[in-house]
């Protein structure tokens, strides 16, 4: 046999099996692949879908909370009347009146301030005229509230995050208040302040032996409020307070509380509360200086809002400390204790 037909006759044998071996692992990689991929884009447009249906776990777990009665909230830009789970109620309170990045240590303790701050409420006799079975506005008067649509608008794609980080407060915290003497107190919070809290007598009337002035050092260092100036003219401050300032002569008078915020201001012959030069200039704090530079009057401020009970940015200075939600409360609350609903508020409880 000649060696070219030797050698076509080992190559006719060899293709066969080649042949084979391709089919083989076609069997073993190329179907499989093609059945899986199907299967696996299933999968994923399933999980598109249901990542698109399914609303926040916040909201799944709001509603999975207990809240033993609802809070009739006043939208005050629809004049309707909203019925919102007390816990629910808290949780967006929270999202309405402290940044959501804040230290979970310190929205657990607005978590409490909320909740007692309600709570306090609906227990009194109220005199608010309000409509139908509205128990608070969603403003400043009482406590800001915004809906889920507002607050999504808001965050945009940070939604999610922020709900849930302010649920996990809501939840470790859920059904306790901040009380005194078996009462819930007036937990009376603010933004930033002067380097002190106030007596609640120096803003207030009514002194509340829980709301004392202590110092709080923190909101300096952590507070972007924490510095304020305004100017004014001469005919805008006259305007104003309705005052002459022709024969200004010297320093303006001023004197303060503990708190270092201004009890008196004597301005133009007229004396004046702090808190009242505050509401009239639309100061952020009620801790001001005035300087005088030629026709201009500048007020400087120390701190952000009305500087009684819990500063926010005080209890997140707390809380980067290590401090603990019930030592941020029980120090801007003197001599409170931390007390469940059922403990402290069953006859509202009942009523409800």
């Amino acid at each position: 046999m000649s060696k070219w037909k030797q050698n076509n006759q080992q190559a006719n044998w060899k293709w066969p099996l080649l042949l084979g071996i391709i089919a083989l692992l076609t069997l073993m990689f190329v179907i499989p692949t093609i059945i899986v991929i199907p299967f696996k884009s299933d999968q994923m447009i399933q999980a598109s879908i249901e990542t698109v249906n399914n609303d926040t776990p916040a909201k799944e777990e709001i509603a999975a909370l207990e809240s033993p009665f609802d809070v009739g909230v006043l939208r005050t830009a629809k004049n309707e009347v909203e019925q919102i789970p007390l816990e629910e109620y808290v949780a967006h309170v929270i999202a309405s009146e402290m940044p959501a990045d804040f230290e979970m240590e310190a929205l657990k303790a607005q978590a409490l301030a909320a909740r007692t701050f309600i709570i306090k409420f609906l227990m009194q006799e109220n005199t608010d005229k309000l409509p139908g079975d509205a128990d608070v506005k969603d403003t400043v008067e009482h406590q800001v509230y915004k809906s889920t649509d507002e607050l999504r608008q808001i965050w945009g794609s940070d939604y999610h995050w922020k709900m849930d980080k302010i649920m996990g407060a809501v939840t470790a915290t859920q059904g306790q208040i901040i009380t005194y003497s078996n009462e819930p107190i007036t937990a009376s919070f603010f933004s930033t302040s002067n380097g002190y809290t106030e007596n609640s007598e120096d803003y207030w009337e009514g002194e509340l032996p829980y709301l004392r002035s202590v110092k709080s050092p923190w909101d300096e260092e952590v507070s972007p409020k924490f510095i304020d100036q305004k100017i004014f003219t001469r005919a805008e401050l006259e305007a104003k307070l309705n005052i002459d300032l022709s024969n200004q002569i010297g320093d303006f008078q001023l004197t303060r509380t503990e708190g270092q915020r201004v009890a008196t201001a004597t301005i133009g012959g007229e004396t004046f509360t702090g808190r009242d030069v505050r509401d009239h200039l639309q100061l952020p704090s009620n801790d001001f200086t005035i300087t005088k530079k030629n026709d201009h009057f500048v007020f400087t401020t120390k701190g952000y809002g009305h500087g009684v009970g819990m500063s926010q940015y005080g209890a997140n200075g707390m809380a980067q400390e290590g401090k603990t939600y019930s030592e941020i409360v029980g120090y801007y609350y003197q001599g409170t204790q931390i007390s469940t609903l059922e403990q402290a508020t069953p006859a509202l409880l009942v009523k409800k």
